[in-house]
């Protein structure tokens, strides 16, 4: 009996060790079967907008390079004069875009570089090219004497601004859209074309005394109708002044002066003798029509 035993307890250790260092020879074969795994090389994905050799692009246009799946390493802009385009990356380095408008018919290079998850780098390039316009218009912002109005000037309480297109505009709205008055404080105003080349914004009321306004003509990259595109911007600031209106009664042949709304000075007036009367072939009126009226020019002293 005590053979038996022996021998039974001694295969029984056997196949316990045979099981032991099979076991073990199976987490080694997975290890090594694991570390021999090759390692995925995955590029960014990176979207470059407008496409590749795209043509006519609107300068003004969304010009963009994106990543998914990693980051943009570095992105370089240079236009057909090899000249560089200054342009700001996102904080996470997933988007870039140029910082200045683009010409009209000038062709753009990028060059992105760019890693994906794992690190793996990769670049590309891509050129397209802006549209040429058959014709080109700009904006001069004057008074409606064609006086410019300077930036930081002083001007009275009904001063009209006109924006005069030095080309015919057949798309007012498009042009007017472009155009636009900021005053502080707030004032009730709007445009109106007198023709084709002269829009006029007039407030609704006089202007206040000490009002800020600020005029912009964003017309560059705008198309206006008819192949004509806007040339370059334009804007100015200026300030309204003290309020001097004279009001011309034809009842009482009166005309009351006002200073910043205090009567400072009466005056007799005629509003002339009516009729007309051809002189060298040209005919003159000698009516005064009513209505409202904007002093273009003074002389000194001012009264």
């Amino acid at each position: 009996m005590s053979r038996i035993a022996v021998a039974v307890i001694s295969v029984t250790v056997m196949a316990v060790v045979a099981a032991v260092v099979i076991g073990r020879s199976d987490d080694r074969n997975g290890a090594l079967a694991t570390q021999s795994a090759p390692r995925r090389e995955t590029p960014a994905t990176v979207t470059v907008t407008p496409g590749p050799n795209a043509v006519n692009v609107d300068p003004l246009g969304a010009v963009t390079v994106s990543a998914a799946n990693g980051a943009l390493t570095d992105v370089q802009m240079v236009n057909d004069q090899d000249k560089p385009i200054p342009g700001a990356m996102s904080p996470d380095h997933l988007v870039w875009k140029p910082g200045v408008p683009l010409g009209y018919g000038r062709s753009y290079t990028i060059t992105v570089v760019s890693r994906g998850p794992t690190g793996t780098p990769a670049s590309q390039m891509s050129r397209f090219t802006t549209l040429t316009p058959k014709n080109q218009a700009s904006v001069s912002l004057t008074t409606t004497s064609g006086a410019v109005l300077r930036d930081g000037g002083s001007y009275g309480i009904g001063t009209v601004i006109v924006a005069h297109f030095d080309e015919p505009i057949t798309d007012r709205a498009a042009a007017q859209r472009r155009l636009i008055v900021t005053t502080a404080p707030a004032v009730e105003g709007s445009w109106y074309w007198v023709d084709d080349q002269n829009a006029h914004w007039r407030p609704e009321h006089y202007y206040a005394a000490g009002t800020k306004i600020r005029v912009a003509a964003n017309i560059y990259g705008a198309p206006l109708g008819g192949g004509l595109y806007g040339q370059q911007d334009q804007q100015t600031s200026f300030t309204i002044g003290d309020a001097h209106v004279s009001i011309a009664d034809d009842n009482t042949k009166q005309v009351n002066v006002y200073d910043n709304g205090v009567l400072v000075r009466t005056m007799p007036t005629s509003m002339g003798m009516g009729g007309t009367q051809t002189v060298a072939g040209h005919t003159l009126t000698f009516w005064t029509p009513p209505g409202v009226y904007t002093v273009m020019d003074k002389s000194n002293p001012v009264v």
